[in-house]
C-alpha cells in the first residue's frame, strides 16, 4: 500500500484558505430541502446579510459554481455580439478574461502592462478617446498570480464617465480590504466565500447593477436554463420564487457563518489585520535579502504577498522544502508567473500578524535547506517591528 501524503500543517496558499471554525459549524447543520419554506426564507436572509457585507440595495446574487466558472457566468450573459469590450491585463486573470470574452465579443481592445505592474487610469481614458464605441470593461482588482492591485476606483469612475459597463473580479480582494461594488462603479461585482471570508470555494457572490441587468436583458446571446445564466438566478434570493436548480444548501449553511463572521468582528478591523499581516511580511521578506514581485511597494496586495524565486532556485522545490520540513504550504505563481514566484496568502483566518512570522520562517528555512544564505532572524525582526508599531 502506497504511503499517504500528510495533512499540511498551516496552508498559507492564495486560496483556497482555511475556513474559520464557525464556517465549520455552520455547514454541519442539517441538509434542508430546497423547497421547505424554512429554507427559502434561511436562504433570503442570507442574501440580504450579503447584500449588508456588499454594502448595496439589492439582495445578492448567488451562483452555484466557484468563482471562476462565475466570471465566464457574467461574461457569457453580458456581452452581446455587438459589444466592443476593452480587457485589462495586469496579470494571468485578466488576460484570462479576454479568452472567454472572445466568445461572446464584436470586438476586443485589451491593454496589457508587464503582470508585475499594474493598469495606469490614464491608458483606460485614452482607449475610450480612440475608441468611443466601447461598451465593457474588465478589470481584475487583485490580480492572485502577481499578488498586484489595480486603482478600481478611478478605472470605474473613467468607464462610468463614458456609459462603458464595468466588470469586477473581486474575487480575492474583498473582505480583505475596503473595496465595494459602488466604490468602484461596478456593473457586474464578482467575489466569492473561499478567500478573505475564510469560508468554503464553492460559490459565487455578485453584485449586479440595474444598468448591467437592463443590457443582459436586451442580449439575444445571454444564456438561460445554463450554469452560465445569470438570468436563472437573478430572482432567487426571494423566498417567493423557484430556484432554477438545486442550490448549494451545506454551502450557504458556510456562507451564511462566514459573512456573520466578517459582520461580527467589523469589516474595518478584518481589512485592519491584512494589512497589517501583508506589511510585516513584506518587511521580513526585504529584509531576507529577497525581493517583492510587485515593481512598487504601492500596488502589493494585503492578502497576497508574492515573493520573486531567487535566481538559481526552482520554485517547486521551494514549496516542496517548506511543506516537509515545516508543514507550510504556499502557492506557485499561475501560467505567464509560473516558477518566478512563490505566494504568501493573507486571507480569512490566517490573516494575523503571528502567521507573517511563521511564513518567513517557512520561506527562509526552505530556502536555507536548498543551500541558500538567508537571514531568518533579520526577516523575523523587521517583522515583529511592524507589528509592534502598531
Amino acid at each position: 500500500m502506497a504511503s499517504r501524503i500528510k495533512e499540511p500543517v498551516i496552508t498559507l496558499s492564495a486560496g483556497p484558505v482555511a475556513a474559520y471554525p464557525r464556517v465549520l459549524r455552520a455547514m454541519s447543520r442539517p441538509v434542508q430541502y430546497d423547497f421547505d419554506p424554512w429554507f427559502l426564507q434561511f436562504y433570503e436572509d442570507v442574501t440580504r446579510k450579503c447584500a449588508t457585507a456588499l454594502r448595496t440595495v439589492a439582495p445578492t446574487l448567488v451562483l452555484h459554481i466557484e468563482p471562476a466558472p462565475g466570471i465566464e457566468a457574467a461574461a457569457a450573459s453580458l456581452i452581446s455580439p455587438d459589444d466592443v469590450v476593452l480587457n485589462l491585463a495586469s496579470g494571468v486573470y485578466g488576460k484570462g478574461f479576454g479568452y472567454w470574452s472572445a466568445r461572446y465579443h464584436k470586438e476586443m481592445v485589451e491593454i496589457e502592462v508587464p503582470f508585475n505592474e499594474a493598469i495606469d487610469p490614464g491608458q483606460v481614458a485614452e482607449a475610450f478617446r480612440k475608441r468611443p464605441d466601447i461598451k465593457i470593461v474588465s478589470v481584475v482588482h487583485h490580480d492572485t498570480p502577481s499578488g498586484t492591485l489595480n486603482p478600481v476606483r478611478e478605472i470605474g469612475k473613467i468607464v462610468r464617465e463614458h456609459d462603458g459597463l464595468l466588470i469586477v473580479d473581486a474575487v480575492s480582494s474583498f473582505a480583505g480590504m475596503d473595496i465595494h461594488p459602488e466604490d468602484c462603479f461596478a456593473d457586474i461585482f464578482i467575489t466569492g466565500p473561499g478567500k478573505c471570508l475564510g469560508g468554503a470555494p464553492g460559490l459565487t457572490l455578485m453584485a449586479v447593477s440595474d444598468r448591467a441587468w437592463k443590457h443582459i436583458e436586451a442580449n439575444p446571446k445571454a444564456p438561460f436554463a445554463s450554469v452560465l445564466s445569470l438570468k436563472d438566478w437573478k430572482n432567487a434570493w426571494s423566498k417567493e420564487e423557484d430556484f432554477a436548480f438545486t442550490p448549494s444548501v451545506a454551502e450557504m449553511n458556510g456562507l451564511d457563518g462566514a459573512i456573520d463572521q466578517y459582520l461580527a468582528e467589523g469589516p474595518e478591523n478584518v481589512w485592519r489585520r491584512h494589512a497589517l499581516t501583508a506589511r510585516a511580511c513584506r518587511a521580513g521578506i526585504k529584509a531576507m535579502g529577497l525581493e517583492l514581485w510587485a515593481k512598487t511597494e504601492s500596488i502589493a496586495s494585503p492578502t497576497c504577498t508574492a515573493v520573486r524565486v531567487p535566481a538559481g532556485v526552482n520554485d517547486d522545490a521551494i514549496l516542496k522544502a517548506a511543506r516537509a520540513e515545516f508543514g507550510v504550504v504556499f502557492s506557485s505563481g499561475r501560467n505567464e508567473t509560473k516558477g518566478k514566484l512563490i505566494r504568501i496568502g493573507h486571507m480569512g483566518p490566517v490573516a494575523e500578524p503571528i502567521y507573517a512570522t511563521v511564513a518567513l520562517t517557512a520561506l527562509g528555512g526552505a530556502l536555507r535547506k536548498l543551500g541558500r544564505k538567508v537571514d531568518v532572524a533579520a526577516g523575523i525582526e523587521a517583522a515583529m517591528q511592524v507589528i509592534e508599531a502598531q
